[in-house]
């Protein structure tokens, strides 16, 4: 069973990553598992592997960041005795440190296993946003990774490409920088899928890593001042964060869903920047409809919001769920901005609903997928 832990800073890219490795292996033949850890307790990145065919099954509650020695090491004897998996895909939340998870994976000494190397995915399109805004935080993540991928290039103007990179490097010197975009099929991927899988028969040729320890900390935004090293990462990131769910009481259209998503996607995101007016972060939204579910994303003041419409069954009890991580912003107002954004959308087009689970800034829950096909 090999392991790859694959983290990154909000909004880098970690769930299409996760998405796009887990059905490419599983097309070879091979057996995949998937463990998502979310801020708070509504998952939509879960929600949203499930929808592309990896069948979701809940094991452990709790938290990596408190609780992965025990529910983390629970979780993949349960996946190994009751389902065997060839690989086994970990996406933190992109406000942890993934090398505090991977350390703590290694210490489990769980037989018949191969830790892959460290994946650190970063979204080229806002470097420089980003090390404005959560300088220390991304600095550590940096550094700390075997495998650095700057991800999105397709977004990227050519000409600040090398530049990019040369920073990246020169912040971690021994880790492998790789250029990809989880969107594309070409070189860059499949260079990318050799690096972090190795030696698998399907990806020829092996690649021999070495491991970092850096001697290395991270420093709170807001004070300045050295963070306790503890997998307890959310009050060291800056970030407020906030996810919440609506049941809907019945079905709507599909382009009632679609409409009515981008509406709240952009008053989200303009009232935030009147708090926070060069945020970085992600706010993620998505919606049911009779036909299909709706999925939006924004990762930061000066990106656009995106939407991806994906083909599922309808739901008998139709959801809209909603995440939101951002900087520089007090977490009680960024709670109301959202609350009473998606009410006022919602009752603005009669869509009658429910809100059912409302969650402040909690430590994530861990979702579990298996892969049946």
């Amino acid at each position: 069973m090999k392991i790859l832990v694959v983290g990154g800073f909000l909004g880098s890219g970690k769930t299409s990553t996760i998405i796009r490795l887990g059905k490419e292996f599983s097309e070879t033949g091979q057996r995949i598992a998937v463990i998502v850890n979310e801020i708070g307790e509504v998952g939509i990145d879960g929600d949203v592997i499930s929808k592309y065919g990896l069948d979701m099954k809940e094991l452990t509650s709790g938290c990596i960041c408190c609780s992965l020695k025990v529910n983390m090491k629970a979780t993949l004897k349960i996946l190994k005795e009751e389902y065997d998996p060839d690989i086994v895909l970990i996406e933190p939340t992109g406000i942890a440190f993934p090398q505090l998870i991977k350390n703590e994976i290694d210490l489990m000494e769980l037989r018949d296993t191969t830790i892959q190397p460290l994946v650190t995915l970063i979204d080229g399109s806002r470097f420089k946003q980003l090390m404005k805004e959560a300088k220390n935080f991304a600095m550590r993540q940096i550094i700390d990774a075997e495998i650095l991928g700057i991800n999105k290039i397709d977004l990227i103007d050519e000409i600040r490409i090398p530049i990019i990179e040369a920073s990246v490097q020169q912040l971690n010197p021994k880790a492998k920088v790789i250029l990809l975009s989880a969107s594309k099929e070409d070189e860059h991927w499949f260079d990318f899928v050799k690096l972090a899988m190795g030696d698998f028969p399907e990806y020829q040729e092996k690649h021999e890593l070495k491991t970092t320890s850096p001697d290395t900390q991270v420093l709170d935004e807001i004070t300045g001042e050295p963070v306790e090293e503890t997998l307890d990462s959310i009050e060291a990131s800056g970030i407020s964060s906030y996810a919440t769910e609506f049941q809907l009481d019945s079905k709507i259209p599909a382009d009632v869903a679609q409409t009515t998503a981008k509406d709240i996607m952009e008053e989200l995101k303009a009232k935030v920047m009147e708090l926070s007016p060069e945020f970085v972060g992600h706010i993620k939204l998505f919606i049911e409809s009779d036909t299909n579910t709706i999925k939006t994303n924004l990762t930061a003041f000066d990106q656009d919001i995106t939407m991806e419409i994906i083909n599922t069954v309808p739901a008998d009890a139709p959801r809209l769920k909603v995440l939101t991580a951002v900087s520089s912003i007090d977490q009680g107002k960024l709670i109301d901005i959202v609350n009473n954004t998606i009410s006022e959308k919602l009752s603005g087009r009669n869509i009658s609903f429910k809100h059912s689970k409302p969650h402040g800034h909690g430590h994530p829950k861990p979702i579990d997928l298996i892969n049946n096909n």
